[in-house]
């Protein structure tokens, strides 16, 4: 019976080892940190897009507007309930659209994913993919 129980308490530690699951990001990885965007839904963005994270969750960035808010993360959802954007119409409607996709990901929850240097906000319609800024 002991011989049962060690190797089941081995299997289920090994099963860890191999497929730890996905852990939720943590602010402190986020916080006092900078993302370019480099892709929305698999396509390449010009450069200039910009999503950085300040002390207590502040979200701050720039598609085509500005916008600002208080993030709130919780079990890997990162949500910005209220969220303030300036109101200019760009001349490319690239940028326009990734101020209305940034704007409802925030407001409504994005799931987010930190593997080194790479930052994916992502909901069932839309998936932006950041990279570190150094």
């Amino acid at each position: 019976m002991k011989t049962l129980a060690a190797v089941t308490l081995l299997s289920l530690a090994l099963t860890g080892c191999v497929n730890p699951g996905k852990a939720s990001v943590q602010k402190d990885q986020l916080q006092n940190h900078r993302f370019a965007l480099e892709t929305i839904n698999g396509a390449t963005v010009k450069p200039g897009a910009e999503l950085a994270f300040g002390e207590k969750m502040a979200v701050s960035g720039v598609m085509c507007n500005q916008f600002s808010g208080e993030g709130k993360l919780s079990e890997g959802e990162l949500k910005v309930k209220e969220m303030v954007m300036t109101r200019k119409l760009c001349a490319d409607p690239q940028r326009n659209e990734l101020d209305h996709a940034i704007s409802t990901m925030l407001r409504n929850g994005a799931q987010v994913d930190l593997t080194e240097d790479q930052l994916t906000l992502a909901t069932a319609e839309t998936t932006l993919m950041f990279k570190r800024v150094k």
